[in-house]
């Protein structure tokens, strides 16, 4: 047993060393962060809702493009983090209104005026964030040592793991635990707030 371990262990070093020979080479990535275009769709389902009147359905969108810096040194390449292009916030938002109410009519602009603050709710989130946005994702992208490869057809699996790496770094995953946090109390508050008067005048 004492003979395999100090083979594995003569086995890992020169690993050990050309990683450590990538370090030289690690970048201070530069992060943009955008905010995606967004669509609004509405529709009324075909059966009744299990909601009093309707509710909307927000997509949720963080993806992270990178670009990143091969270097070739003895025995293989550096893999190095460069750039993040991030982009986050809502893409689509899907308002449901109950089909009980007519298109256009009184009750159905009332409950779409309702819905469209939800709406704008989940934009100002991302809006009010954009620091702890940038905050976050600098965090993530500084926190990613280069990575070394023997081979070239192995920089595309470096690559996947660099992103696998920003995506789930603690701060990144903490963002969306905030963001989420930030959606039910918004919401809420907006449903707090609205006494439902603008629908009960469409009744009288």
């Amino acid at each position: 047993m004492k003979v395999l371990s100090v083979f594995l262990l003569c086995l890992l070093i020169p690993v050990i060393s050309l990683a450590d020979d990538c370090l030289v080479y690690k970048l201070t990535p530069k992060v943009t962060i955008n905010t995606p275009s967004w669509e609004k769709k509405v529709v009324q389902p075909l059966q009744k809702m299990d909601v009093l009147h309707g509710d909307v359905i927000a997509t949720m969108v963080d993806n992270y493009e990178i670009t990143i810096d091969i270097t070739s040194i003895e025995d293989g390449f550096c893999v190095s983090l460069k750039n993040v292009d991030a982009l986050i916030g809502y893409s689509d938002f899907l308002v449901q209104i109950d089909i009980s109410h007519k298109i256009d009519s009184c009750s159905y602009n009332a409950i779409l005026q309702h819905e469209d603050e939800h709406i704008r709710a989940y934009l100002s989130i991302i809006e009010d964030n954009q620091d702890l946005l940038k905050q976050s994702v600098m965090s993530a992208a500084d926190s990613v040592i280069p990575i070394f490869v023997h081979e070239y057809q192995d920089i595309e699996s470096a690559i996947d793991k660099i992103n696998e790496q920003i995506q789930n770094h603690p701060d990144i995953i903490l963002l969306k635990q905030r963001i989420k946090a930030d959606e039910e109390i918004r919401n809420k508050r907006i449903d707090q707030n609205d006494n439902g008067d603008n629908l009960k005048k469409c009744f009288e």
